[in-house]
């Protein structure tokens, strides 16, 4: 059997990179493999550090391989970029992974399992439902406005806009039978949303943990659900304010010479997440002077002094440290010091 101290693995669709080195300054070993044998190849060395790329088909290649016994580190591709040499190719990808992964300070991506992965194609499957529906709905008014069916803005003012093109006398046959194909399309699409989100609501609050993030103001079973799917472990972070810098909720810093300069936020993190905590942020603000308690107090103060858009991004920066804080101790989030309404 085969020993090695690290091995980095460039992954591909068919076939795979490795460059494994038995000793620190010793002769790699560089080998390609077909993706069907992966896995004999791992099964017949002695266990060790595997090094991959964040990238596709990772977190599925990484729990195959530490079922051998192996310990897997997902690297972050820009991470491993400053690495690569001059001349790239899938042997040079291979050796900047392996040397990237040796690095002290070096970060790594925490591994998903199937559920969470599942979870996770199920809000991006929604998103994508979503994006087909406005899409739809845009084409709608513009294909109606050409023969001047107009109605208010809002996607609760498309049945008005369907029921007049049935009604209108004047409209083509071959225009109405356009607009019946697309009605058709986006009901299709409102059902598979509403099935998505009654399985995602369903997962969460079926989990300890979901209800307890559920809770939270402006926190619905969406976002809990991502948040449980999409963050690694709060161990993996040292405070709740890592966990808003990892979703880039926190100024970016350009300091030099002992001078601190802050500018925006950072916006380096999981881009889903943020989107989402600013939304329930948002959300937060708009009823805000109807709440009373702590949190409400802080949001009212800020809001006297910084303009809206400022307050939100600070609520969402907020929002992910109490994520962050109930994630990590299991209390619930005290509901006496935020009146529901």
């Amino acid at each position: 059997m085969q020993h090695f101290i690290r091995i980095g693995v460039d992954l591909a669709k068919t076939y795979f990179q490795v460059h494994a080195l038995s000793s620190e300054g010793g002769p790699a070993l560089r080998r390609k493999l077909h993706r069907s044998k992966v896995r004999a190849f791992f099964a017949g060395i002695a266990p060790c550090v595997v090094g991959l790329e964040a990238c596709g088909s990772a977190h599925y290649w990484a729990r195959e391989i530490a079922s051998l016994g192996h310990e897997v580190r997902l690297l972050p591709p820009a991470y491993v970029k400053p690495y690569v040499k001059r001349g790239k190719n899938d042997a040079v990808d291979a050796e900047a992974i392996c040397e990237a992964m040796s690095r002290p300070g070096m970060r790594f991506v925490a591994v998903k399992s199937a559920g969470q992965q599942a979870t996770l194609m199920q809000h991006k499957a929604r998103d994508l439902l979503v994006r087909q529906r406005t899409m739809t709905i845009n084409a709608l008014r513009g294909h109606l406005a050409e023969f001047g069916l107009v109605v208010a803005k809002g996607v609760g003012r498309v049945d008005e806009l369907l029921a007049l093109s049935r009604t209108d006398a004047t409209l083509p046959a071959a225009a109405k039978a356009a607009v019946e194909a697309l009605g058709g399309l986006l009901e299709e699409i409102e059902t598979a949303i509403d099935a998505l989100e009654r399985q995602i609501t369903e997962a969460c609050r079926q989990t300890p943990l979901g209800r307890l993030l559920d809770g939270v103001p402006g926190v619905g079973p969406l976002i809990a659900s991502a948040v449980m799917a999409a963050a690694p472990e709060p161990g993996a972070f040292g405070s709740a304010r890592d966990f808003a810098a990892w979703l880039g909720l926190t100024p970016r810093q350009n300091s030099s010479g002992g001078k601190q300069t802050l500018g925006g936020v950072s916006k380096q993190g999981d881009k889903r997440l943020r989107k989402l905590l600013v939304l329930a942020a948002t959300s937060l603000l708009r009823v805000v002077s109807r709440r009373k308690g702590a949190l409400a107090d802080w949001i009212k103060a800020l809001i006297a002094k910084k303009p809206a858009r400022l307050v939100t991004v600070a609520l969402a920066n907020k929002l992910a440290r109490i994520l962050h804080a109930i994630r990590s101790s299991g209390e619930e989030f005290r509901s006496e010091t935020f009146a529901k309404i």
